[in-house]
């Protein structure tokens, strides 16, 4: 009987003294703040996904049919724009270290070069606090539009040339012959490219996280963000990454939704 009243007192001061209800009240405050701090994630992928399209794949459309309609050094081309897909990213990383680096970087001594910046004062730019997203995407694209160019460029090559002539003797101009006759046929590859700029934005991490060393609050993104909490709260970086799985199964399905036609729909 004594050690039944021993029990009940002390139920009675922990619930009496509201301390269950603040724990439960911490834990779904930090619970929040991490939703909260997820979805402020999820509006840089966004960022990094357009980035990404528009950077990445469309600037590989435009290299591929300039690159394809050159007779001779083809092959010139080819090698220097997929040769950074080659290099690490580790290695990379660092090499845009030095490019951007405050004092002494390339970027800052270009522009003291040419007078933008005023190299008497020693005016400099910081553009890793500065301009981190800016800092972070130019690597990235630069590293993997050679990547979709030789996917462009493999699907450029299997466009016979008898609809081109046809096209222009019909009197269509070469812009009309890229809207009317290489895009469509390019459907698929363009297809392909977008589902693995958009998959990988996703998941991008060794590159941003070699040039900001355990991250910085305005270039989280989401790869990045879940290592980082891996050795802090593993369940919720596990949670992380089931996330980032069915968001980028889903933007996948999306991706292939918009490029599909009437035909496809068909068969």
């Amino acid at each position: 009987m004594n050690l039944f009243l021993v029990y009940y007192k002390r139920i009675v001061l922990v619930f009496g003294s509201g301390y269950f209800i603040r724990k439960l009240g911490n834990d779904m405050d930090r619970s929040m703040i991490s939703m909260i701090y997820f979805v402020a994630l999820l509006a840089l992928f966004l960022i990094m996904i357009i980035a990404t399209i528009v950077g990445e794949v469309g600037l590989a459309i435009v290299l591929s049919l300039l690159v394809s309609n050159i007779k001779k050094g083809a092959g010139f081309f080819r090698v220097v724009y997929f040769f950074p897909i080659v290099i690490s990213a580790t290695a990379l990383g660092l090499l845009f270290n030095l490019v951007f680096l405050y004092d002494k970087g390339m970027i800052n001594q270009l522009l003291q070069l040419i007078g933008v910046l005023d190299a008497g004062k020693n005016e400099l730019i910081d553009w890793k606090a500065t301009y981190p997203m800016f800092t972070m995407l130019v690597p990235v694209i630069w590293q993997y539009v050679g990547f979709y160019f030789i996917i462009l460029l493999t699907g450029l090559s299997g466009i016979p040339e008898d609809l081109y002539e046809a096209a222009e003797i019909d009197g269509a101009s070469k812009l009309q012959q890229v809207r009317y006759v290489t895009l469509p046929l390019l459907r698929n590859s363009i297809c392909t490219c977008v589902v693995l700029a958009v998959t990988g934005a996703l998941k991008v991490f060794d590159l941003p996280w070699t040039m900001f060393v355990n991250g910085m609050s305005n270039t989280w993104l989401t790869g990045t963000y879940m290592y980082s909490k891996v050795y802090v709260d593993v369940d919720y970086s596990s949670a992380i990454a089931v996330v980032i799985v069915i968001i980028g199964v889903v933007l996948s399905v999306v991706v292939n939704q918009i490029f599909k036609t009437n035909d496809d729909y068909d068969v």
